[in-house]
């Protein structure tokens, strides 16, 4: 249930900003009928996580997906779930260090290239925690690759900007591929089904 609620969530707040009564009410739309005093406390969690803003609007708090000030917010394209937002469903259970080089890693293993800048805020990495992140040495480096214009071109399903920036991984780590495979297998699951395949009573930990 708390996977299902976390992905509702940050599937209405990709779309527009919401008090906690408009989350409530949204949800409740959907199916979910959460008590609002764990609805509230839910909402302030993942904002103390950096995965939601609170803004201010008296008399009501507004949550809304984190993007930068002053930057125009960039939707997911149209349909009924694009990859990135399900990419970005799974990438938020990850501790955020770790968020940026397992999103870079499964959207340069999916897309074959580099993952530019403007695909990360897709997946919910604000610039302001890639900024952070690329301060300290890490498992990404901003690409040269000659063939990056080419790459800006042959995307078609979003609009990349002439000077965005694309990352790639800098090695190999295990902890990154392990949490990128998890990411790939969440992905699954929720695209396909797989009842009579999965036990009812699963094993609590990873297999080594």
């Amino acid at each position: 249930m708390a996977e299902k609620l976390h992905l509702k969530i940050l599937e209405l707040l990709a779309e527009k900003q919401l008090s906690i009564s408009g989350v409530s009410r949204e949800l409740k739309t959907g199916g979910i009928d959460e008590h609002r005093l764990i609805l509230t406390g839910y909402l302030r969690a993942l904002r103390d996580l950096d995965m939601l803003e609170e803004l201010e609007v008296p008399p009501s708090k507004i949550y809304a997906l984190p993007e930068k000030s002053g930057e125009s917010r960039v939707e997911s394209p149209p349909g009924p779930e694009s990859i990135y937002s399900l990419i970005r469903g799974q990438l938020m259970k990850i501790d955020l260090d770790l968020r940026i080089p397992v999103g870079v890693y499964v959207i340069s293993r999916l897309f074959e290239r580099p993952c530019f800048r403007i695909e990360l805020k897709l997946v919910g990495i604000t610039q302001k925690h890639l900024e952070q992140y690329l301060e300290k040495p890490g498992a990404i480096t901003e690409a040269s690759d000659t063939h990056l214009k080419k790459y800006r071109s042959d995307i078609t399903r979003i609009e990349v900007p002439s000077d965005d920036p694309a990352y790639e991984i800098r090695d190999s780590r295990k902890e990154v591929a392990l949490f990128a495979n998890e990411v790939l297998a969440g992905i699954l699951k929720q695209r396909i089904d797989l009842e009579g395949l999965v036990p009812r009573s699963k094993q609590t930990t990873l297999l080594p």
